[in-house]
């Protein structure tokens, strides 16, 4: 099922630029799971703007929703809400595969923009690197979570390990790229380089 936490405000760096930011309004980390369909996609985004976290003019809490007070959404897909703990170790593999995801995210993006005001719905970049800063206000953060799905449990085992022999299949077969990367290179060859130009691990620095 669709996990989604929602904050206040919340701007997001990516390699050092800030690509998107609200004011006051909803901050939405979406985690989409293998199961999910047009179905649970529909029941959150009504959650979502429906949800009455806000005061109204009296100062009275948890009276208005998003929409009644006309204030902005900010999403970011978050895959880790899908996170299932094998011990220790954190396992993505009921996350929906990547490819899928950001279909599914932007499909998600689109039901909410026409339900709401295009103008007012913000995201992130789906697949980066991101630094999120949240200004929690209160705090308040809500769970919210979309009904669970008749599925067959086969059916989901069977995804599951689709997954996984997936994610071993990129561990074990290198791409073309990474062994042109990884073949020695001669000193004298003017072409090869120290990595310094691409080196973007300044970007994860916090």
């Amino acid at each position: 099922m669709i996990s989604s936490y929602l904050f206040f405000f919340s701007p997001f760096p990516v390699g050092g630029e800030q690509i998107s930011s609200i004011g006051r309004g909803l901050c939405v980390l979406l985690g989409i799971s293998l199961e999910d369909t047009q179905r649970e996609l529909e029941h959150m985004v009504r959650k979502i703007l429906n949800l009455r976290v806000f005061e109204d003019e009296s100062g009275k809490h948890w009276s208005k929703s998003v929409m009644d007070k006309q204030y902005e959404v900010l999403c970011v897909s978050q895959f880790t809400l899908q996170c299932i703990l094998k011990g220790n170790k954190p396992d993505y593999h009921m996350a929906m595969p990547t490819e899928q995801a950001e279909s599914f995210y932007n499909n998600f993006l689109e039901q909410l923009r026409k339900a709401y005001k295009p103008e007012l719905i913000k995201d992130g970049k789906f697949g980066a690197y991101m630094q999120v800063h949240i200004q929690n206000d209160g705090p308040v953060t809500i769970e919210l979570e979309s009904p669970a799905a008749a599925v067959d449990p086969k059916q989901l085992a069977k995804l599951e390990k689709q997954q996984q022999r997936k994610e071993k299949t990129r561990t074990k077969v290198p791409s073309e790229s990474s062994r042109e990367r990884n073949a020695p290179r001669n000193k004298d060859d003017p072409s090869a380089s120290s990595g310094a130009e691409g080196d973007v691990s300044s970007e994860r620095e916090p």
